[in-house]
């Protein structure tokens, strides 16, 4: 890669004359249960001041030789081992104060992940915990507005495409694909019009095998049909196998 080339010495002084920002990134990292059937959110325990011993987001500053996005891709993979993942940025949070200890610019983004399939090691390693959405405790600084953004998206997201199976294992029954959403969109869905819209889609395939821990008779599983979606919607990027 050719180096860009050297700055003349009075401009460089400009730059050296500029107020200094330190930039973090944020992760809010999304899963579903499915055996709880909960849409959760990983958090861990703060292990340094300020707001040391409380609920935070998971983090870290943007080091000088990668991008945001990397950065964010590091933090995730450092909490959860996991890298094929949906990931997208959410915002950027700049508000002076945000943080007590120094002026600090956080580029969020948020991510979905099957719980299923994630190190559990590692997050015990970092103390996070995986807890529900609907009982999620206060957070540090500006999270909480992070968290509730990134709700607002994920609803958006998931009414124009299929983004909730990223959160779900690759085979599931109707019930969880139906729970998710519910959680998702926090709403009551009817069972036969929800069934009905799902496979108006196409892109929904029901196996032959059968989940038998919900009853005795067993529920199909079902998986989503990435090939099928393509060819009617265009590209579907498979961030699990990529």
């Amino acid at each position: 890669m050719k180096k860009p080339a050297p700055i003349a010495l009075p401009e460089v002084r400009k730059y050296n004359s500029q107020d200094k920002v330190l930039v973090a990134v944020d992760c809010i990292i999304f899963g579903f249960d499915p055996n709880k059937e909960e849409l959760q959110l990983l958090l861990i325990r703060r292990d340094f001041q300020p707001e040391k011993g409380k609920w935070s987001l998971m983090g870290g500053f943007l080091k000088a030789d990668e991008t945001a996005e990397a950065a964010a891709r590091r933090v995730l993979r450092k909490l959860t081992g996991l890298q094929n993942v949906y990931m997208e940025q959410l915002d950027v949070f700049s508000k002076i104060d945000r943080d007590p200890a120094a002026r600090t610019i956080s580029v969020a983004y948020f991510a979905l992940i099957s719980t299923d399939e994630h190190d559990k090691e590692l997050i015990k390693k970092y103390s996070a915990s995986w807890v529900d959405l609907s009982k999620r405790p206060a957070l540090i600084f500006d999270h909480d507005q992070m968290v509730n953004k990134a709700i607002s998206r994920l609803r958006y997201k998931a009414s124009i495409k299929p983004i909730g199976f990223e959160l779900l294992p690759e085979k599931f029954t109707m019930r969880q694909l139906q729970k998710l959403h519910e959680e998702i969109f926090d709403e009551k869905l009817d069972k036969r019009n929800f069934s009905k819209k799902m496979y108006s889609y196409g892109f929904l395939e029901r196996l032959k095998e059968k989940d038998k821990g919900s009853s005795r008779k067993g529920s199909y599983l079902y998986r989503f049909n990435k090939d099928n979606y393509q060819e009617k919607n265009g590209n579907w990027i498979d961030y699990r196998n990529r």
